[in-house]
C-alpha cells in the first residue's frame, strides 16, 4: 500500500474514532443506553492478505539454496510436506515451505 493510501486510511480511522468518541460523550451526558456499534465490512484494500508464493518463486528460492550447497536440506523440506518433488507439494503449503527454506 502506498504511503498516501496508508495516510488516507489513517485519516479515515481517526475520523471514525472521533465520531465514536462524540457519540459516547453525548450518550454519557444524556445517560442514554449505548448505541449499537456498527462494524463495517472490511474492504479489499484493508484486508490483510498473505501473498501466496507461486511455484516459480518457490522453485527459484530452493534452487538458490541448492546452489549454496544445501541440496540435502532442500530435499528434506520437500519430503517434509509429503512430496518427492516440488511440483507435488500442495500450493497451500508454499508459504510455509518458503519460510522453512529461508531459515536454512
Amino acid at each position: 500500500m502506498s504511503k498516501t493510501k496508508l495516510f488516507l486510511q489513517v485519516v479515515e480511522d481517526v475520523q471514525a474514532l472521533a465520531d465514536s468518541l462524540q457519540e459516547l460523550a453525548v450518550a454519557m451526558k444524556t445517560n442514554e443506553p449505548e448505541p449499537q456499534v456498527k462494524t463495517p465490512e472490511p474492504t479489499m484494500e484493508t484486508k490483510s492478505e498473505v501473498k501466496q508464493p507461486t511455484l516459480e518463486e518457490v522453485r527459484g528460492l530452493l534452487a538458490r539454496k541448492s546452489q549454496e550447497g544445501k541440496s540435502t536440506e532442500v530435499k528434506a523440506l520437500i519430503e517434509k510436506y509429503g512430496a518427492s518433488r516440488l511440483s507435488d507439494v500442495p500450493t497451500e503449503n508454499y508459504a510455509a515451505l518458503v519460510a522453512d527454506a529461508e531459515g536454512l
